[in-house]
């Protein structure tokens, strides 16, 4: 009973289709055109990128949607982690500047990059998360849909901005190297963490659409809550592992790399550089 019921649950919202569509056809036209210049999008880019587009349309049309509105609290915190963190980091990580190359030109760079500054972008999404942790604004967005769609939105884009200097869609920093974000994802992962404890050890259900849902799914209210902060503190938990291990490892590359050209005579800012950007094959090669 509830597996029809989940299955029955799929909607059709033409906005995140249309969204996710045109993402999906601006990103393919555009590649297929650095392909004809020479220079193709990496395969893995591709992939990661579509699986954002994916994960895009499963957040709001799957049961998830639906169901997590309605009865479960747990299934709402997974589409916010989706909306918030996992689909803003597939399509960062799935972006290259040749990619974005018309996109930004027609925006004003220079004023976004300070959205890609570790201190900048933190606070903003730190912001947003507690904002929305509120009782009152939470069940407000429950309660009307304007609200709800800003709710999302808001998500998408706080969570694409935390991510910005991470991926370097635009330039962060020049001293944001690994080792700083490294610092800055620990942070992130950190503050999100606080949120989940709170979740895990309430006393009470927060938000006024949970108080009686989740009974026939054999979970309590204050059960589905504490649920939800868990599955929050895993997603956390995990995020962090991977990225201290990534980046542990991007270090040693980067030191073992920047040694080697060193000693090989090249300049000492432009293999700072160099290392920084990920090129150190490319001034490699030039030698």
């Amino acid at each position: 009973m509830i597996g029809a019921s989940l299955l029955s649950s799929w909607s059709v919202e033409p906005a995140t289709l249309v969204t996710a569509a045109v993402l999906a056809l601006a990103y393919a036209r555009r590649a297929r055109t650095l392909s004809r210049r020479g220079q193709p999008v990496p395969g893995w880019r591709i992939a990661i990128f579509a699986t954002g587009i994916a994960l895009m349309v499963l957040a709001i049309a799957s049961p998830i949607d639906a169901v997590g509105e309605d009865d479960l609290f747990t299934l709402h915190m997974i589409q916010h982690l989706l909306l918030g963190d996992i689909i803003p980091m597939c399509l960062l990580a799935g972006t290259t500047g040749p990619l974005l190359q018309p996109l930004l030109a027609r925006l004003p760079v220079k004023e976004l990059r300070a959205l890609a500054t570790p201190y900048v972008a933190l606070p903003i999404w730190a912001f947003n998360l507690g904002l929305w942790f509120l009782p009152g604004m939470f069940d407000a967005a429950e309660g009307h849909a304007v609200v709800h769609m800003v709710f999302h939105v808001s998500l998408l884009t706080a969570g694409t901005i935390m991510w910005l200097p991470v991926f370097e869609t635009l330039p962060a920093p020049e001293w944001f190297g690994t080792g700083a974000k490294l610092g800055y994802i620990l942070i992130v992962r950190s503050v999100g963490m606080i949120f989940a404890n709170v979740l895990v050890w309430a006393s009470s259900p927060f938000y006024e659409p949970y108080r009686s849902g989740g009974s026939h799914y054999g979970i309590s209210p204050l059960g589905d809550q504490q649920l939800a902060g868990g599955v929050m503190l895993l997603y956390d938990s995990l995020l962090t592992l991977v990225a201290i291990a990534w980046l542990f490892l991007r270090m040693a590359q980067e030191s073992e790399a920047r040694q080697e050209l060193l000693e090989r005579g090249l300049d000492e800012r432009a293999v700072r550089r160099a290392v920084r950007y990920g090129r150190w094959r490319e001034l490699a090669g030039s030698e």
